[in-house]
């Protein structure tokens, strides 16, 4: 159990570095928007694909953070298929489930097409929490230009 938590940890840190480089982007007319959306190939070991964060990302992240059934039981560090996807939040949200309480601005879509998704969220310490939730991935996989299991 102990070498399953190093490994998470490890796996956990080296996404945050690879994911946590991307500044926000400014309009044309100079204001600040969101920071983009990412799209993270596991196998490739890199970002693929970045893309402008719309109000539908945002819609889709707080719709999956309020679907939270729980922490999730079965996340592997070691699976080497599918994507990671960063959605920078605007506003941060709280989730409240099994007793803990959990304030995050970023939220991290783990999908492997042969696996259930689940989400990785960072408390304000960045403190990692792997979440069990309720997807409908099919629309936002259409958006992102990958097709659905």
């Amino acid at each position: 159990m102990i070498q399953f938590q190093k490994g998470l940890l490890a796996f956990t840190l080296g996404l945050m570095c690879l994911l946590m480089v991307s500044p926000g982007t400014t309009s044309a007319h100079g204001t600040p928007t969101a920071k983009p959306v990412q799209v993270f190939d596991i196998q490739a070991g890199k970002v693929v694909k970045t893309i402008e964060n719309d109000q539908q990302f945002q819609q889709y992240a707080t719709d999956w953070l309020a679907s939270v059934t729980g922490l999730s039981p079965q996340f592997t560090p070691e699976n080497k298929c599918g994507y990671v996807f960063r959605i920078p939040l605007e506003h941060p949200v709280t989730i409240k489930t099994g007793g803990i309480t959990v304030s995050t601005t970023d939220v991290f879509l783990f999908y492997c097409p042969d696996k259930p998704a689940s989400l990785l969220v960072f408390d304000a310490g960045r403190k990692p929490y792997i979440l069990a939730f309720k997807p409908d991935l099919k629309p936002f996989l259409r958006k992102v230009g990958l097709p659905a299991a």
